[in-house]
Parts: C-alpha cells; structure tokens; sequence
C-alpha cells in the first residue's frame, strides 16, 4: 500500500502530556493514544513540534517513540518526526532513534538558519538517502523562517528518491494549487492548517496532519472524511462549528492551546516545558466554554 494511501485522511500531531514534575506522563499519553483512535484518526504523528520536541532530550524522545509504538499497537500507522536545522546530526538520529515501525519520518525544514533554496534541496536529499522510511517534507515558514518554494518542493518530489510527501502549512494557497497541479501521482499532499483544511482538500489534498485532532478527533476526522468524498456541504457544517474551536487553539501558542483545551477534557494535567506556558486565565475560560458546549 503507498503511503497515499496509508496516510489519506486525519493524522494527529500528538501532544506530549507532562505530570506536574514536568516528567513526562505515560499514563496520559496512553490515555491520548486510545482517544484519538477511538475518534476516527486514519495515523498517529509522534515527536511532531505539537509534541514540544525542543524540549525533549534525545532519551526522552526514544522512549516517546518506543511507547506509542507499543500503545498503538498496529492499530494505525505511525509517522515519527525527525527534524531539526543541523543536517548533519539529523543524519546521525535518522539512524539513532527506532524508526523501524514507522511508515515515513515527518521533517520540518531547518529554522532561524533560513537557507536558500538550493540549500534547502541539498538538506533534505541529505536526509532522505540517510533515512530508512520515506521523508515526509514539512513547511512550515511561521516557525522555519523561510518557505519551501513550490519549485523546490516538485524538484525533490521528482529527483530525490524516498522523498514521499509534504505537510504544507505555508497558509498560501496559490503555492499549495501549484504543488497539487504538478506533483507526481505518488507524492502525498497534506495540509498542516486546520482552519485551511477543508478548502485545501477541495483543491485536492489528501488529508491533514493535525493539532485540533488532539481534542477533537471525532468532528474534525468526520469532516476530513467527508471532504475527501467530495460531500463539502456537509463537510462545510462541520468545519463551521469548529472554526471557533481553531481560533482558540492558535490564539496565544501551539501547544499551549490544545492542552488546554485537552485539560478541560480531563485528558491532561494543563503543563508545559518553559518557554511554553499556559494560556492565559481569560483564553482558558473561552477553551472551557467552547469545550463544555
């Protein structure tokens, strides 16, 4: 099965759920694992920056990986994200941590050193002969610093072998249509915007790669699904009840809102590992009211 097909649909970006020590809590994240599943995600995204990766020691991050294999339990696929703005040490973790189980490494372009294009080509091709599963592109210039160009993204979809796919989260949609009209047919496209979602499946993506599907994995997987059939009528009352539920999420910080959102659910304990903090006490009670109603 190509990963296409493996990966259609609603992937989730997971959280990694703290006890108030800032250790990290299995029990919760066990519990996430079976919620999210139970809500209809068609894959799990472990070690994603959703998972606050920056402040996860390598051993931390092995031992995540490890667990949400064994949790999951080849209920869905696994994507294990791997990135990182040294090419060559990511080189060194690709062969590091256990990717044995996953179906592709998820990588964000490398951030603050802002790169040119070419540079970009050459450290993903890096990656990608050094990697066991297929790379997975991730752009996501909010946060990098630079965009990976359509341009630059169709030249490795089409030269470098075990380059797989992209999660786009540029939030341009003229750049999003240029890498839908001239990908090859095997090279997954993914949204990484929540709230450009559905408009992105319209335009012919094959799915999402999630924050929101954290907390509410039933309504928003529905909506993909039905996005996918092409029924956007009833995609669209889906997705229109959970556009507020987007804006609270990404109002102060991802994942600062989601765990909060998570916290009212009764899924976690509301902590994060500094610079990341709690939403403010004001965005709290919207989350809460948004989640209660």
């Amino acid at each position: 099965m190509s990963l296409v097909q493996q990966l259609r649909g609603t992937g989730v970006a997971i959280v990694t759920p703290f006890q108030s020590d800032l250790h990290i809590d299995y029990t919760a994240l066990g519990n996430i694992i079976d919620f999210v599943i139970a809500g209809g995600v068609e894959y799990i995204v472990t070690m994603g920056t959703t998972g606050e990766t920056p402040t996860l020691s390598k051993e931390e991050k092995k031992d995540i990986i490890w667990f949400t294999y064994d949790k999951v339990a080849g209920r869905v696929p696994v994507v294990v994200g791997v990135g990182g703005n040294n090419t060559a040490e990511l080189v060194k973790e690709l062969a590091w941590f256990p990717l044995e189980k996953a179906v592709a490494v998820l990588s964000a372009s490398p951030y603050y050193s802002k790169p040119s294009q070419e540079g970009l080509f050459q450290h993903y091709k890096t990656l990608a002969a050094a990697s066991p599963k297929p790379i997975l592109l991730y752009n996501v210039p909010g946060r990098t610093g630079r965009n990976l160009s359509a341009a630059t993204t169709i030249r490795l979809a089409r030269e470098v072998p075990n380059i797989a796919g992209i999660k786009e989260a540029s939030g341009d949609m003229g750049q999003c249509m240029e890498i839908l009209r001239d990908r090859p047919q095997d090279f997954l496209v993914v949204s990484g915007d929540d709230a450009l979602a559905l408009p992105q499946i319209a335009c012919g993506m094959d799915g999402v790669i999630s924050v929101a599907a954290n907390s509410f994995p039933r309504a928003f997987t529905e909506m993909v699904r039905l996005a996918l059939r092409h029924h956007f009528k009833e995609a669209k009352a889906l997705n229109d009840k959970l556009i507020a539920g987007y804006e609270l999420l990404f109002a102060e910080n991802n994942p600062a809102g989601v765990k909060a959102a998570m916290y009212e659910l009764k899924l976690i304990g509301n902590y994060l590992r500094l610079p990341v903090v709690p939403v403010s006490e004001g965005l709290q009670a919207k989350i809460k009211e948004y989640v209660k109603g």
